[in-house]
């Protein structure tokens, strides 16, 4: 029997967060999520989508000749086969990231992904989903991501990036603003205040494209 998941959809763009921001990317899009942040910008991946095998959806991206793999959702470990096509794609060679909420264990996730691990803040209204017991498994080729919505959100974000070392544990600590609820220039006002060691993340695509969907 082969092994299938739900795609929402699969395209290539520039990416527009994380480490790799501006870099050519192909985005595998999983369908389905069991978190209702405020602020999601991928309401329709929700739900719907297209049943395709894993060598399918390897074609899929092939036909692109991509350096760089960004699997996202929606929620892509919800789905159990989730994991085994981050493996493959890393087989293949690609380098490849994962966008997750932080709300699923991540301890089977091949090592040589990225992991780019949501903490959830109050101002999401799912904060209580975080799983803490993953930030544990993090090493330098991962990064986490705080999506901050006020200025309570930003000193929460901080408690926990003290209490966790989280710039010591993750390769990149990401402090993001969510679109229309926080402004940029006053988040990296108080970045540079605390001469906090996070990265300043703006969504390049809202920014290029005024693309409100997450690409």
């Amino acid at each position: 029997m082969q092994e299938t998941l739900r795609i929402t959809e699969i395209f290539y763009s520039l990416q527009g967060e994380t480490r790799t921001a501006g870099l050519p990317t192909v985005f595998v899009r999983l369908t389905g999520c069991p978190l209702r942040c405020h602020y999601c910008d991928t309401t329709y991946a929700f739900s719907g989508g297209e049943i395709l095998s894993l060598s399918a959806i390897l074609e899929r991206v092939a036909g692109y000749k991509p350096r760089y793999v960004c699997v996202t959702g929606g929620e892509p470990l919800a789905q159990p086969n989730g994991i085994a096509l981050l493996r493959r794609l890393c087989d293949a060679g690609y380098e490849v990231s994962l966008e997750t909420s932080g709300a699923f264990d991540v301890s089977a996730v091949d090592g040589r992904v990225s992991r780019v691990l949501d903490l959830k803040t109050p101002g999401s209204g799912e904060v209580a989903r975080n799983r803490y017991e993953n930030l544990a498994l993090l090493t330098r080729n991962d990064q986490v991501k705080f999506v901050l919505c006020s200025r309570q959100d930003y000193d929460w974000a901080v408690s926990k990036l003290i209490e966790y070392r989280l710039n010591e544990r993750a390769g990149e600590v990401l402090f993001s603003p969510s679109h229309g609820q926080l402004d940029s220039r006053e988040l990296a006002d108080w970045i540079v205040a605390d001469n906090l060691p996070v990265r300043l993340q703006l969504q390049l695509h809202k920014i290029l494209w005024n693309d409100a969907q997450g690409r």
